[in-house]
């Protein structure tokens, strides 16, 4: 952990393991305030973890599921107070937000905000921000920050309670999460034990203000201790200590098992957990990325294993990866086969694998729509025989750059490290789109030449030079 945190520029780390239903082990590192030379500590400093609060809107709706007030199947237009459009003959219901195939385009606009005055009630930012429809519900996954926060404004309009309190009802109270909230600002006892975020420049750590507006999606800020009673609830099927349960053991079953893939030859979604294979292992989990804190709490189901790590700084982006990496290869440890050479005749076939790929989660209908142009999957070909990708990897915000050899026709080895891509083909062989095995979140559709951004781009920039042109020739000649 000291290297990691020196390698990648943070300044504090948390981290819980827990074994067979106890704390096997929990440690802070490095500093809460860099300035004030606060340290972090395991049970008393809050870190945010971004996503992985969508955990816990996910087993409170299953909560609800299985006490009958929830219908997974059912449009949600049905415990609304607003109407999703009816882009699509067919509905979005919650087995669809909770496998992110409701089709929605994303939108990060209103993500975050500076200040936590600043944020705005549940109902109104779901009304202000509501994405298009873009796919056909169910047909693909397309990560969703509002779907998140469209369920957990369910749970409140079902419960009758705001989302804070439910969550802290029968979720926080039963497993004893005393130093966990999703409650902005954050209540006197805990906002003092807030670790900052941070961004590193030209030799030095700023301190940084952010806020995730819908609080189902990203709000909570909570120990390692109280992650590791959630990771001991959920690997054992519900249950904590003696007596108590979150979810009954087949509710809890039917949480962790795979819903939804968007090809059977890679792992896919249960139901709010993401599915991996790594270093043998089956896991699900879920990452959770802001600006300035990066998490992740992983389980091992077969092992009774889970982990959860949260950095509190951008470097936190690759260290969070490379911590499972070495985790994994420390306790679970494999011998990878010898890598094979490319195949003779791959230089005759690459050509139908390289061109640019837009992943599913992007926006469509708005001004960002211009930023998915350029955030796109890049395939080209390498000298060596393999492809060389750009795009895909988890060191954001830069680009990770990584070679991948044949091994099998539309089958990809990743040449460093542990990963496997699949491209998808029509029924005519052409390469229509790609993905990461071990990454269900998208998958990534191959542009047509008049789709790409070298394509839109200088149309967008000579639309623009043209508009200026005239705008002068009107200051000349108003008749114009």
């Amino acid at each position: 952990m000291a290297a990691q945190l020196q390698a990648y520029h943070i300044p504090g780390a948390t981290v819980s393991v827990v074994k067979d239903g106890e704390l096997f082990f929990a440690k802070g590192y490095g500093y809460a305030d860099f300035e004030k030379r606060i340290p972090v500590t395991a049970d008393q400093t809050l870190f945010r973890p971004g996503s992985v609060s969508k955990l816990f809107t996910w087993t409170a709706v299953m909560q609800l599921v299985e006490q009958g007030q929830l219908d997974l199947n059912a449009d949600v237009n049905a415990y609304l107070d607003f109407q999703i459009p009816a882009t699509y003959p067919q509905p979005v219901t919650l087995a669809h937000l909770l496998t992110h195939t409701p089709g929605f385009e994303n939108r990060n606009e209103g993500l975050f905000v500076r200040q936590a005055e600043d944020i705005l009630p549940l109902r109104k930012y779901l009304g202000d921000y509501l994405p298009a429809r873009i796919y056909p519900p169910g047909q693909v996954t397309a990560y969703s920050n509002y779907g998140t926060a469209l369920a957990g404004y369910i749970v409140e309009r079902v419960s009758g309670m705001a989302y804070e309190q439910y969550v802290e009802e029968y979720i926080f109270k039963p497993l004893e999460m005393n130093h966990s909230t999703f409650r902005r600002p954050l209540p006197p006892g805990l906002a003092e034990n807030l670790a900052v975020g941070y961004s590193y420049a030209n030799g030095a750590y700023q301190p940084q203000a952010e806020w995730v507006q819908p609080a189902p999606a990203g709000g909570l800020s909570s120990t390692a201790t109280d992650m590791a009673r959630f990771m001991i609830a959920h690997l054992q099927e519900g249950r904590y200590g003696d007596g108590v349960r979150i979810l009954q053991e087949s509710t809890a079953r039917e949480m962790h098992r795979r819903q939804f893939t968007n090809d059977p030859r890679v792992n896919g979604w249960a139901y709010g957990f993401m599915e991996a294979e790594l270093n043998g292992q089956r896991i699900i989990w879920h990452g959770g990325a802001t600006y300035f804190f990066h998490s992740a709490l992983v389980l091992l189901p077969e092992q009774n294993v889970g982990l959860f790590v949260s950095f509190n700084a951008i470097g936190g982006s690759v260290a969070r990866q490379a911590f499972i990496t070495a985790f994994l290869d420390h306790y679970y440890p494999v011998s990878r086969p010898p890598f094979p050479h490319p195949p003779a005749d791959f230089e005759q076939r690459v050509g139908r694998y390289t061109g640019t790929y837009l992943e599913t989660r992007h926006n469509q209908t708005g001004v960002e729509k211009l930023l998915a142009l350029q955030s796109v999957v890049s395939v080209e070909a390498a000298s060596n025989g393999a492809l060389q990708i750009t795009g895909i990897g988890f060191a954001w915000p830069e680009s990770e750059i990584s070679q991948w050899v044949e091994v099998e026709p539309f089958v990809f080895r990743k040449v460093e490290g542990d990963g496997s891509l699949i491209f998808l083909q029509d029924e005519q062989g052409n390469v229509t789109g790609l993905i990461d095995k071990n990454d269900p979140q998208v998958l990534y559709v191959k542009q047509a030449w008049y789709e790409t951004a070298s394509f839109h781009l200088p149309l967008l920039l000579g639309f623009g030079l043209w508009t200026n042109i005239l705008c002068h020739i009107r200051i000349w000649w108003p008749s114009i």
